[in-house]
């Protein structure tokens, strides 16, 4: 009980983020009625909505915090944040408005490579714990890694490239790899786990008397296991947004929807 006791206050819902979300879920309505010519299947607001209540899981609401607790999880919070919430919301929008985007971006090639190389620091344990201790260039860098991630997905989504999709793949590798390789070879420390720890004024000694983890819970292993989340994420976020898009145009824009 004592650990959830001591959590109890970390875990936080974000109300100023639900209310921007809704809010861009009342726009998505108004655009979607007030261009009544658009042809929308009908799993195009679901994936909408889905990707909105996604994002707010991910980043508003307590599961926010119990990421921190393992590397894994925290793997599968990165995941679903960059690998399955822009799919979700690119193909949520019909196609017409898709030329909003193309103006703001850069060159999706540009974008992948800068997210590589930012995605591959930010899991480095001094650049990690650096960014722990400064919540406002953490949060800046993440929101920085969440719109070049909609730029990378774009091509993915609208223009179903096979080649950017498998690039993509090939350039997060490094990332992945550095996570496995610094559980089997380096040391091995949680920088988010220590300052949410930090904060609540417990040691390292007295978080493992809480019984948070389990008895044959190995941080290495852990690590390892982020690794390997990480890639076969991007590899379920690549086949499900294929399929998602095969079934909206193939079978709404051709009338078997």
């Amino acid at each position: 009980m004592l650990d959830v006791f001591l959590l109890e206050g970390q875990l936080v819902w974000n109300i100023p983020l639900m209310t921007g979300l809704s809010c861009i879920g009342v726009l998505y309505v108004a655009l979607l009625r007030t261009h009544s010519e658009l042809k929308v299947h009908p799993t195009q607001p679901l994936l909408f909505y889905s990707s909105l209540f996604l994002l707010y899981l991910t980043i508003g609401s307590p599961l926010s915090t119990l990421n921190h607790l393992l590397f894994s999880l925290h793997m599968i919070q990165m995941s679903i944040l960059f690998f399955v919430i822009p799919p979700l919301f690119l193909l949520g929008i019909p196609e017409t408005h898709t030329p909003i985007m193309k103006g703001i971006s850069l060159s999706p090639f540009v974008a992948l490579v800068t997210f590589a190389i930012m995605f591959f620091f930010y899991h480095l344990q001094a650049v990690l714990t650096f960014l722990t201790l400064h919540p406002f260039i953490h949060n800046s860098y993440l929101f920085l890694l969440l719109l070049l991630s909609f730029m990378i997905w774009r091509p993915i989504v609208r223009e179903q490239n096979k080649q950017f999709a498998f690039l993509s793949g090939i350039l997060l590798l490094p990332a992945c790899g550095q996570l496995i390789l610094s559980g089997l070879f380096g040391s091995v420390t949680n920088p988010l786990l220590s300052e949410m720890m930090a904060s609540l004024c417990i040691t390292p000694a007295g978080l493992n008397s809480l019984g948070i983890f389990p008895s044959a819970f190995n941080s290495r292993v852990d690590l390892i296991i982020a690794g390997i989340l990480m890639m076969g994420m991007h590899k379920f976020a690549l086949l499900l947004t294929a399929r998602l898009k095969y079934k909206i145009v193939e079978r709404d824009l051709t009338g078997n929807g």
